[in-house]
């Protein structure tokens, strides 16, 4: 009965993809591969009873997801697996040699950055002078309560990437996507770093909750770039 409701769901997902799929069939479908006799649809329904939403199970940590009953390591590890590859696809489809010369475009770049990542990081964003992306990278991984952002690292990497223009962005998890006092302050000195090598730091984005705000487009912020192309309003 198990084996030809799974080559049922299978043969659904493969014709009509998972547009139509409820949220425990999409669950149900993907535990198949990590519970090979077991019913999927009742740990599927656990995981959404407990964590309340699909992107919520995604985003639970490794050791929460072992808590459900019926959900082993390898369960688990497969679920943590999905937000990852999801990244690294979106990373993958957008390239180096992207041009992002808007506030607007950056945002949306530097946003699918942090798909699945529950702790704080840091991430910076090199182009050349007509904004073509150079590198892209995590510079700083760190807990849900603390980041830093080493300048010197930061410098060092602009300079050996031949960088003309840089942004840096970082989240709040759990929190919202405004800037902290020592977001400014930290963007301010970043900044002064940066332009002592000729690279020019045109924005700071800041990530929370599928949202963000770039520093240099929010009225209390753009002061600290004050320099800047007007592209960058």
């Amino acid at each position: 009965m198990h084996e030809g409701h799974r080559a049922r769901l299978k043969a659904r997902a493969l014709k009509e993809g998972l547009d139509k799929f409820e949220p425990h069939n999409i669950l149900e479908l993907l535990l198949f591969f990590s519970i090979p006799r077991q019913d999927t649809n009742v740990i599927a329904h656990r995981l959404l009873d407990h964590f309340g939403s699909l992107s919520a199970v995604f985003d639970a940590s490794f050791e929460e997801l072992k808590e459900i009953k019926g959900v082993g390591e390898n369960s688990a590890y497969l679920i943590k697996l999905i937000p990852e590859l999801a990244r690294a696809y979106i990373d993958d489809r957008h390239s180096a040699g992207l041009i992002l010369n808007t506030p607007q475009k950056v945002g949306d770049y530097l946003l699918n950055k942090f798909i699945g990542r529950n702790d704080e990081v840091v991430i910076l964003l090199l182009m050349d002078n007509k904004c073509k992306v150079l590198k892209c990278t995590v510079v700083f991984e760190g807990s849900v309560n603390a980041a830093a952002i080493s300048i010197r690292k930061i410098t060092e990497l602009a300079l050996r990437n031949h960088a003309s223009v840089a942004v840096v962005a970082h989240n709040h998890p759990n929190g919202i996507a405004l800037p902290s006092k020592e977001d400014v302050e930290t963007t301010k000195r970043l900044k002064e770093a940066l332009q002592l090598v000729g690279v020019e730091l045109v924005d700071h984005i800041i990530v929370a909750d599928n949202d963000y705000i770039s520093m240099a487009q929010s009225a209390n912020y753009r002061s600290i770039f004050t320099d800047l192309n007007n592209q960058w309003r």
